[in-house]
């Protein structure tokens, strides 16, 4: 059993990764941190969590730990997954892992230097939905793929909603822009080449609350458009020569509705449907991680993985300051 410790009482991690890692079969959340102590201790009371740790660098010290699970603000990411693999711990860690491409070579860096696995929480990668979308387009399913759309909006005006902060690291990019992106490249296996974008910015908060974008990936085009001030929505499409595939709910697969993937023929019939329900895909994500932590065969997001999707993302911001394309 993988021994996590959860470096920080974030809404994510009590409403989805701790019950998740809790109801895995190869892990165990064994510790809990917070800069508030009593914080702490009340999170791993409802969680029947045996440890819980007054600060961040306590729990990194600790022997019953294995592993972190870091879902702190977006700007703390890379600081505090280098201190975790300093100490030798494997890390999980929440998305965005960064908010540029270049803070993502040190975290290289530091897991190949302390031999430690290191990975993105990306559960989209994880969840039956997305692997039977990747099946689909393996076995030709809606023959040559020239199309993918994708949308992912919610409404948040919060200003104190780190999603509204810069400093923090919100924005609509960051925050869910990163979801059509990496679902394209994991169900293709494609990158992109070019990129062109809009992105609209808040003007009391200064961050992206708008973004639509077109990327050029040689085969295929993808366009997209992600927002934090749109009534909510979520829908990714990839369309072929022979038909396509229509993902109904494709990120927050056991939250937002119906776990659904719909194959259509040529002439718009739906020739195949096939359902998820309850495909758990915070705790496939936790038991392949402890499996890879482990030296067992694992399908996770690697590192490398991640700066690749982090060069689409800079791209895209560099793409909104011109006309024309921007090289990935």
């Amino acid at each position: 059993m993988l021994r996590f410790g959860i470096l920080s009482t974030a809404k994510i991690a009590r409403d989805a990764v701790i019950p998740a890692i809790q109801d895995a079969e190869n892990c165990v959340v064994t510790g809990i941190a917070s800069r508030d102590l009593a914080r702490a201790q009340g999170v791993a009371e409802r969680f029947g969590i045996a440890e819980a740790f007054g600060s961040y660098d306590d729990m990194l010290q600790s022997d019953a730990i294995d592993a972190v699970y870091i879902p702190l603000p977006t700007s703390q990411h890379v600081e505090w997954s280098i201190k975790a693999a300093e100490a030798g711990k494997h890390v999980l860690v929440e998305k965005p892992l960064a908010l540029k491409a270049e803070d993502i070579e040190a975290l290289i860096a530091a897991r190949d230097r302390n031999k430690v696995l290191v990975a993105e929480a990306y559960m989209v990668t994880y969840a039956p939905v997305w692997l039977k979308v990747r099946e689909l387009l393996q076995e030709g399913a809606i023959g040559q793929l020239k199309h993918v759309q994708g949308v992912f909006t919610y409404f948040n005006r919060d200003p104190s909603n780190m999603r509204n902060i810069p400093e923090l690291g919100g924005g609509a990019l960051p925050d869910i822009g990163v979801y059509p992106t990496i679902a394209t490249r994991f169900a293709t296996g494609q990158e992109p080449r070019r990129v062109q974008s809009t992105v609209e910015r808040d003007p009391e908060f200064g961050t992206d609350i708008y973004a639509s974008v077109k990327a050029d990936f040689g085969s295929f085009d993808l366009t997209f458009y992600v927002a934090t001030q749109l009534a909510g929505r979520q829908l990714m499409v990839f369309h072929g020569t022979e038909g396509f595939i229509e993902v109904k709910s494709p990120f927050n697969a056991d939250r937002w509705g119906a776990e659904e993937v719909e194959l259509a023929n040529q002439k718009h019939t739906v020739s195949q449907i096939f359902r998820f329900p309850d495909s758990r895909q915070y705790r496939l994500q936790a038991e392949a991680f402890a499996s890879a932590a482990a030296g067992e065969t694992a399908e996770i997001v690697t590192l490398e993985s991640s700066l690749l999707n982090q060069k689409f993302i800079d791209a895209i911001y560099r793409a909104s300051g011109h006309e024309g394309w921007e090289k990935v």
